[in-house]
């Protein structure tokens, strides 16, 4: 089969597109010919190994693969043969065919495509499980989305308006903040053109926001702390920026806020009975015409470097997705 093959740790270029043997299946596991695979931004940090999960060289990056099942393994009972599912694999998914846990298949929402359903699961699983169980994020409250265009930002920003939140996207071009719109955001701040923490604050009344859900990092962080309300949650989602920021823990005292961590792949081992819900809820808010995700770009397997450089220079709005047929 067709992989994308990260042989020595480095940038995308470095990835090599090579005819491999097909993984084995064991007991309990599921073969699945990958029809689209999601790229994420912990895919250009596992290539560089700066990512907490760090497999052994040589391996295929790709952690979101959409696809069919072809073949089960001894036991398997929940899928079968035909089935079309999404699987989160780590790693493996740039690739004609992965093999997986049968039991952590995901049976695709009725009407849904392979290409949207590759870049589903991780954006919205991690932002339901950021706002709801890690933000608490009410009806009425005002929720500010740093890197709200990218793929759990603008995820972010779907679901905080259909919790009923007054949703303000910040991202760095008016481009991606039209697309903000489109998505759900009442107000829009472009952090290249205007101060986000003064833009926030008169967006607020100088309150500041209820909940800042933060993928960015560095100076943006640094100016969002200064500019959230009294018993306000900042969410931890990553750093796409590039620096991770250092707290001054005087402000968290003086606004009365929460520093809240959020790392949705640990919750979906730790708490698997309650990411099942999350799922589910997700499913039917998609059924319901009430999420619309959006894809920037589609590359070719072969073109994998290009769409891990399009995270990377921050061009994506919503989704990039590979497709392998």
């Amino acid at each position: 089969m067709r992989a994308i093959v990260c042989e020595q740790h480095g940038p995308p270029e470095s990835l090599v597109l090579k005819e491999i043997d097909p993984p084995e299946i064991g007991p309990g596991k599921a073969r699945v010919a990958v029809h689209a695979c999601g790229v994420n931004f912990p895919d250009t940090l596992i290539i560089e190994n700066k990512y907490q999960f760090k497999p052994a060289l040589p391996f295929t990056p790709g952690g979101e693969v959409a696809g069919e099942v072809t073949e089960v393994g001894e036991g398997v009972t929940g899928v079968k043969v035909g089935d079309r599912v999404i699987a989160m694999t780590g790693w493996g998914g740039f690739a004609e065919e992965v093999v997986a846990d049968a039991g952590a298949l995901i049976p695709m929402p009725e009407g849904m495509d392979y290409a949207t359903a590759a870049g589903f699961t991780m954006t919205y699983g991690t932002s339901l499980y950021a706002l709801k169980q890690r933000g608490q994020l009410k009806k009425g409250e005002t929720l500010l989305v740093l890197g709200a265009a990218g793929g759990v930002g603008l995820a972010a920003v779907e679901l905080g308006a259909v919790m009923g939140a007054r949703v303000i996207a910040a991202a760095s071009t008016d481009e991606k903040l039209a697309v903000c719109r489109e998505h759900g955001a009442a107000e829009t701040i472009n952090y290249t053109t205007e101060n986000l923490k003064e833009r926030t604050k008169e967006l607020t009344g100088g309150l500041g926001a209820d909940v800042i859900y933060d993928a960015v990092g560095g100076d943006a962080f640094d100016q969002a702390i200064r500019c959230i309300n009294w018993q306000g949650r900042l969410l931890i989602i990553g750093f796409a920026s590039g620096r991770i920021p250092e707290l001054p823990v005087n402000l968290a005292l003086l606004k009365g806020c929460q520093i809240v961590g959020v790392f949705w792949g640990a919750f979906t081992g730790r708490e698997p009975e309650e990411n099942a819900r999350n799922t589910a809820e997700l499913a039917k808010l998609y059924s319901e015409g009430k999420l619309k995700p959006h894809i920037s770009a589609t590359y070719p397997l072969e073109k994998a470097a290009d769409a891990l450089y399009g995270l990377i220079n921050r061009e994506a709005k919503g989704k990039i997705i590979l497709t392998t047929r």
